[in-house]
């Protein structure tokens, strides 16, 4: 299967500060892939560089086989790029329909005139929330109303409704219930069923590996380790997250003996 998104090479320096060094990931489509790493591993630099929102220093990021290095986050989120940020972002007094269509409503005309389409908006956000299943009281309701897990259900709608084919979430259960979690968990499996692909940044180790295909492990700007979920173990992630074991080095220096 062809990746859906490549990124290789991909470094950046704030100053004297070398946050990536070489980095490589790889997404295919309906793939999940977790992306963990202490705090300041270089994470959420690496997906604000994907996003456009900082431009890299060196490397190389295709979509679809489309280099994209150049482009401005407008054109990249146009072309199938989503990022559900931590604090969701959304706007707590509007509904759930002003939340997903939020900078892209539908426009309709009346005596020459554009106005937004409201009722076009609710029935395509009533349409979206009933394709993913989610679970909220009411799509007319102030979002802030909500509970964390609906709120990310929200969240969620708004970056499928243009038809992402990568959705980046950041610790998107952190702030959940326990009874929340599993919900934002089959939401992600909805998304791989799809055939879109998911980049999961979290510190929730069991919930990256029970949802998750591969995990990508950052240790101080580097890919320290790339590991087939089902293949690997909650000790060996931590290992890699706490000692940087550089999976790639240490095979070569096995085969040199």
């Amino acid at each position: 299967m062809s990746n859906l998104l490549e990124i290789k090479g991909v470094s950046k320096s704030f100053g004297p500060v070398h946050v990536l060094d070489q980095v490589d990931l790889t997404v295919a489509p309906g793939e999940v892939v977790g992306l963990v790493g202490d705090n300041g591993a270089g994470k959420s630099t690496l997906m604000k560089i994907v996003t456009g929102m900082y431009s890299a220093d060196a490397g190389t990021i295709t979509l679809n086989g489309e280099d994209i290095f150049h482009h401005s986050p407008g054109e990249r989120r146009r072309m199938g790029i989503e990022m559900i940020y931590q604090d969701l972002a959304l706007a707590r007094q509007q509904d759930v329909a002003a939340n997903i269509f939020l900078g892209r409503e539908p426009t309709r005309s009346v005596l020459g005139m554009r106005f937004v389409d409201r009722a076009t908006m609710r029935r395509d956000a009533q349409a979206m929330i009933d394709r993913l299943g989610a679970r909220l009281p009411a799509i007319n309701r102030p979002v802030g109303t909500f509970s964390g897990g609906q709120q990310q259900s929200v969240a969620i709608a708004r970056a499928l409704t243009f038809n992402p084919k990568v959705v980046i979430m950041d610790e998107p259960t952190a702030a959940l219930a326990v009874r929340e979690v599993q919900g934002v968990l089959d939401l992600i499996r909805q998304l791989k069923s799809e055939g879109i692909g998911v980049i999961l940044i979290s510190h929730r180790l069991n919930d990256v590996l029970s949802v998750t295909d591969r995990i990508v492990v950052l240790h101080h700007g580097r890919a320290a380790a790339n590991l087939t979920t089902a293949e690997t173990s909650m000790a060996e992630v931590v290992s890699a997250i706490v000692g940087g074991v550089d999976m790639a080095e240490a095979a070569a220096h096995e085969a040199r003996g």
